[in-house]
């Protein structure tokens, strides 16, 4: 497939004031996300996951979820979204405001039993009551699919497993299903042929890629993506974010380096490269450390020149 075949416009899930700041061994006050929350959407994103409705014991730093997604503004032209676990986390969130929710699944068996004690099976049986109350109340749910291409456990992940969650998570009412490489192992081939089998289950336009930066490969895999008709990318404001399961982990493909390889290819995010930046650097002068963004280094360093 060549350049011209790629999509003109791409939807971009910015999951760096959840995915990211969860990591974070500090925590994080409320103001301070919705700060990042706000100079997001000032940059033009839309599509904004902000918090996590779990157990504080097992994530404190989102511990505000409620109180976090109350502060932010409703029906507005930014969705603001948040995950769930099951349906007292979706009850919890239906009632602080929020937007749309997520559900998660792993493609991998010791994923699944060694994170939470289940088999994938029993973990899907579980968002039932979630997806049945959201339609209840008109919520739209996305849905998560962990270790798309690798597994810290098992290894090697079968892409046939991967488009069995994937279909699932699709038959259940997950409007969209995010294919998540949460160890960043992930290369452009063995991507498209992980795409290959699930786009024979799941609608090109109901998929979304979610790379980890682990080996560089994030930016590669996104572009094979591409090419294989995918035109929704998550990712994390100055690459915030890591994966606990492998040394050296970088977390995120980092959204302002994203946003410049989509530009740069011509098409449309409908998000202002230097606001992002600047979003980032509020965010990393709190933490008390460098952007892990590439792209945000360089603007940084030649707009002070």
């Amino acid at each position: 497939m060549n350049a011209s075949a790629l999509p003109s416009q791409v939807k971009l899930v910015e999951v760096g004031a959840r995915d990211g700041l969860q990591n974070e061994p500090g925590t994080v006050p409320t103001p301070v996300k919705l700060g990042l929350i706000e100079r997001l959407a000032i940059a033009g994103l839309r599509n904004i996951e902000a918090t996590a409705f779990v157990s504080p014991k097992w994530v404190p730093q989102m511990a505000d979820h409620a109180e976090l997604m109350r502060a932010l503004p409703k029906g507005g032209p930014v969705r603001y979204s948040a995950l769930v676990p099951n349906l007292k986390g979706f009850e919890a969130a239906l009632a602080a405001g929020a937007e749309e929710v997520a559900v998660f699944g792993s493609a991998s068996e010791a994923f699944s039993q060694k994170n939470i004690n289940c088999s994938i099976a029993e973990s899907l049986q579980r968002f039932d009551d979630v997806m049945a109350a959201a339609a209840a109340h008109g919520i739209p749910v996305r849905g998560y699919v962990s270790c798309v291409l690798g597994c810290p456990y098992q290894g090697e992940v079968a892409p046939a497993a991967v488009a069995d969650v994937a279909a699932r998570l699709h038959d259940m009412g997950c409007y969209e299903i995010s294919l998540g490489d949460t160890i960043g192992v992930g290369t452009p081939e063995k991507t498209k042929r992980m795409l290959e089998t699930v786009l024979a289950h799941v609608p090109a336009g109901q998929l979304a890629g979610h790379y980890h930066d682990t080996y560089a490969q994030a930016l590669a895999n996104v572009y094979a993506s591409l090419q294989m008709g995918i035109a929704t990318f998550d990712s994390s404001v100055a690459g915030l974010g890591g994966c606990p399961y492998a040394a050296g982990a970088s977390g995120n493909v980092a959204s302002e380096d994203l946003v410049y390889l989509l530009h740069g290819l011509g098409i449309d995010t409908g998000v202002d490269l230097d606001k992002l930046v600047r979003a980032g650097e509020f965010i990393c002068d709190f933490l008390g450390r460098a952007t892990r963004s590439r792209v945000a280094q360089a603007l940084t360093a030649k707009r002070r020149a």
